[in-house]
């Protein structure tokens, strides 16, 4: 049985180890695929994606893969035209830009490389290492769509809405998409959710983050940055794990759900004696 799922029933004899972005460019053999690919192909090639995705297993030897997907994914199976910059990240070259926009909004069409990624890595792994899929959380997906996303909270509020509820169905349709083609988990990713005041978050995001919860049935699994002002928000989201960055210190919270993260990424530039000490 898988250390991680035992995690989350609670019967786990040690912490399960794996990482955000345990499959990508800190790996030599990572790099030296994407010297040769733009980054858009490698994630629209099963077979370059499940190669990627399972490096870390190979490599580390950690208890769980993750995935080698993108949380913009969806959106560019939703008609957004997304491309990948060096030193920029993702631009999205048809962003919405106000109400009259949010029409564009609409169900997404493929996302077959995705379903074929998630089935070749399941025929390779072991029964004891399960699968991760994830997807971005709705509000942090919409920040990328639309630039302007605070203003269309505050100016044009029932349009918000409207944007949020559809990317909410999208979001769940395809999570439901990567159980059924064989993950075992999936965790939400809501990188731009802290930046909100507690009450706005609240308010916007919130009721969306729980609603894919309670719609998706699996172990899940919530990640929020800059998170420490919104920490006692987090459990109700209804995710059995949160995930948390290092603005939370874990001896001064207190929850019933299992936590994963809050080690300073900078902490990787110190010797091994730094390192394992700020771990533990």
């Amino acid at each position: 049985m898988s250390v991680l799922l035992n995690a989350f029933k609670g019967t786990n004899k040690r912490v399960p180890v794996w990482f955000m972005r345990q499959a990508g460019r800190y790996l030599p053999q990572y790099r030296a695929l994407k010297a040769r690919r733009a980054l858009n192909d490698m994630f629209r090639d099963p077979d370059t994606a499940a190669e990627i995705t399972l490096q870390p297993i190979d490599i580390l030897g950690v208890d769980a893969a993750i995935i080698f997907a993108d949380i913009l994914t969806l959106p560019a199976a939703m008609g957004f035209k997304i491309d990948y910059i060096d030193g920029r990240g993702p631009v999205v070259d048809n962003p919405i830009t106000g109400p009259e926009d949010i029409e564009r909004i609409h169900d997404f069409d493929n996302l077959d490389h995705v379903a074929q990624t998630i089935k070749k890595v399941n025929s390779r792994l072991s029964p004891d290492i399960p699968l991760i899929g994830f997807a971005g959380a709705p509000y942090t997906v919409l920040t990328y769509l639309c630039p302007r996303t605070t203003r269309l909270i505050f100016a044009h509020e029932q349009s918000f809405h409207a944007v949020m509820e559809k990317l909410t169905d999208n979001t769940i349709a395809c999570l439901r998409l990567q159980k059924k083609c064989g993950i075992k988990v999936f965790q939400l990713f809501d990188t731009w959710g802290g930046s909100l005041r507690s009450g706005d978050y609240r308010a916007f995001v919130l009721p969306y983050v729980q609603r894919i919860f309670k719609e998706v049935d699996l172990p899940s699994i919530y990640y929020l940055k800059n998170c420490a002002h919104l920490f006692p928000l987090m459990p109700k989201s209804g995710a059995d794990f949160v995930s948390v960055c290092e603005t939370v210190h874990l001896n001064e919270i207190k929850t019933a759900r299992g936590i994963q993260g809050n080690l300073f990424n900078g902490l990787l530039y110190a010797d091994d004696r730094i390192l394992i000490k700020e771990t533990r």
